[in-house]
């Protein structure tokens, strides 16, 4: 069952980022709490959503994090999918592929015109799954980051 999560599955769509962040071989670099989490999907000005996949017993084992994001070239907002993570026991269930579903479903019902993500260039199942849906990688595009001290020493060029 994929649905809207609720302030009650806070705790669980933190765990299962952090599972994420181990899976990439990244966990040193989570640092965030529930909180931080509660308060973009939840607080006064929501910036994030997410939906979740649940098994029978309404335990979480499937996360999609995103956000919109808007095209300047045709004027319409997209989604930005930030985090899509099955737990390993729950992956071929067709949790992931709802996960993804139910974001194209909210694209088309809102007239969205893009469904967006990215993915480690070593996670080949990922590809592949991803592949499946006929997506396509958009590798003429390069993926840029400031973070930590350079962009702190960016910041501090501002008057």
């Amino acid at each position: 069952m994929i649905r809207r999560a609720v302030p009650e599955d806070v705790s669980a769509i933190t765990a299962m980022i952090y599972e994420l962040a181990e899976h990439q071989r990244a966990r040193d670099e989570c640092t965030v709490t529930a909180d931080q989490i509660d308060d973009a999907l939840f607080g006064p000005q929501p910036s994030t959503f997410a939906h979740v996949a649940a098994n029978d017993d309404d335990r979480v084992v499937g996360i999609a994090v995103w956000f919109r994001n808007f095209s300047t070239w045709d004027g319409t907002h997209g989604i930005y999918l930030e985090d899509l993570f099955v737990s390993p026991s729950e992956r071929g269930s067709g949790h992931g592929k709802a996960l993804l579903a139910t974001l194209a479903k909210e694209c088309v019902d809102n007239g969205y015109t893009r469904l967006s993500w990215s993915v480690v260039n070593w996670n080949k199942p990922s590809i592949a799954f991803y592949e499946s849906l006929d997506a396509h990688p958009q590798d003429e595009w390069t993926t840029y980051r400031l973070t930590g001290d350079p962009l702190a020493r960016l910041a501090s060029e501002v008057s």
